[in-house]
């Protein structure tokens, strides 16, 4: 079987002139959150959106993207997200406050 002839077509993330000559982690944690901003603004069938997913899914590892989205969904991610997604701040007064 051929290049041509298969069904899927592998594709690595472009080269982002923000990271030139960093570790990649930087660009992954930027793409796995402009992709979140990117569908909470636009939705999920938005075009441009679909770029950010694909950096992310190809140069994070699934460990991470996976303990990222259960922060998302448990509203513990350390990144405010506007919309559907945010963060939860626990505040504390001295009276709840134990030391």
């Amino acid at each position: 079987m051929s290049e041509s002839d298969s069904k899927y077509v592998l594709q690595t993330a472009g080269f982002d002139v923000r990271f030139p000559n960093t570790n990649q982690t930087k660009h992954c944690w930027q793409a796995f959150v402009d992709y979140h901003k990117c569908i909470n603004a636009k939705g999920e069938d938005f075009q441009p959106c679909k770029q950010f997913h694909r950096t992310y899914k190809s140069i994070c590892p699934n460990g991470w993207t996976d303990k990222w989205t259960e922060q998302i969904e448990d509203y513990l991610f350390r990144r405010k997200l506007p919309f559907k997604y945010t963060t939860i701040v626990k505040t504390f007064t001295s009276d709840t406050l134990e030391l």
